[in-house]
């Protein structure tokens, strides 16, 4: 046998190792954590209490009741926002904020621009301070969605969403998500934010009074920091999702003021929600102060979501509001 060189070949399974998505849920509603115990009920609104605020969550049907008088079908979310001695909402009663709004892809051919409002959703009780809004896969875009709603100790609300796309539907490789809160008549409908003009993105922060003059003209305010921007048809029939004004923020988190209170919607960075506006979106004289979110990249099946914060406090000035918010905007920031 002449003498030579064996090579002895091993084969070692190395397990493939994937990066979790960016927008992967958290995993805090019982759409995707089973852990999560709830009660059903045969109302249409919850009360939550805690600190100086109550809010009134609801499904999609119509209420009328002493709360609610004349709420219309199809508006879900937070029906009622008051502060301790307030006897106005917040919101237009016969609307609602935070209410989920539109799914899209970025394409004119939308068999319904509203769907969230038409297909029934369910109230799940969770505790004393926390109710979910659960909504089973839409008909037309087949999305599974669960939005969880807690009043934390000082009133302010948590919001987490959390959703599913069962079918492959969304033509442009995302998916378009739109929220809305339609604010009754303030004497000022201008939204406030940090943030810098686009083509001066390497210059400092400065605080930002956004009012757009018209509905659908310099309504998005997207992240300076954005990593993602949708492919929208020129032809797009939601005139507030893709017309982007001339700023980005440079903070996430905004507010508007309504009579001696403020009203502030707080993000993650990782979420890279988009701010939107509307001077008219509730008629006549009640504005919009809305969000928008995008989903790059999704896989049916897979769970998506993102948390905000929405703080709703008496007014004095916008040191005071700063201050007040920064323990949330820290959360947020570490979760």
């Amino acid at each position: 046998m002449k003498p030579g060189v064996c090579l002895l070949a091993l084969m070692v399974e190395v397990p493939l190792i994937f990066a979790a998505h960016p927008l992967a849920a958290p995993r805090r509603t019982s759409l995707t954590n089973p852990q999560i115990k709830y009660q059903l009920t045969d109302q249409h609104a919850v009360t939550l209490r805690r600190g100086n605020v109550t809010a009134i969550i609801v499904d999609n049907a119509a209420v009328d009741t002493k709360a609610l008088p004349g709420h219309r079908a199809g508006y879900n979310g937070v029906a009622s926002l008051k502060y301790t001695g307030q006897d106005e909402n917040l919101f237009v009663p016969a609307l609602a904020g935070l209410n989920f709004e539109h799914i899209h892809d970025g394409t004119p051919d939308l068999k319904e621009k509203f769907e969230p409002r038409k297909f029934p959703m369910q109230l799940r009780i969770i505790s004393a301070d926390t109710v979910e809004l659960y909504q089973p896969p839409t008909e037309n875009w087949k999305l599974e969605s669960c939005g969880r709603y807690q009043i934390l100790e000082d009133g302010t609300l948590e919001y987490t969403f959390e959703c599913i796309p069962h079918a492959d539907l969304f033509k442009n490789g995302y998916i378009g998500l739109f929220w809305a809160s339609y604010i009754q008549a303030p004497e000022d409908c201008r939204i406030h934010f940090y943030g810098k003009p686009l083509k001066q993105l390497n210059q400092p922060e400065t605080l930002l009074h956004a009012r757009t003059p018209s509905h659908g003209v310099d309504s998005t305010h997207p992240p300076a920091h954005g990593a993602f921007f949708p492919e929208l048809a020129a032809n797009f029939p939601l005139t507030l999702v893709n017309h982007p004004s001339a700023y980005r923020y440079s903070q996430p988190w905004y507010y508007g003021i309504r009579d001696n209170y403020s009203y502030t919607q707080l993000f993650r960075d990782r979420d890279q929600i988009w701010f939107a506006q509307s001077p008219t979106g509730g008629g006549g004289k009640n504005p919009a102060w809305d969000f928008q979110w995008f989903i790059p990249d999704y896989q049916p099946g897979e769970a998506y979501g993102f948390v905000m914060r929405a703080h709703y406090a008496a007014w004095s000035d916008h040191a005071t509001l700063q201050k007040s918010v920064q323990k949330h905007l820290s959360a947020l920031a570490q979760d």
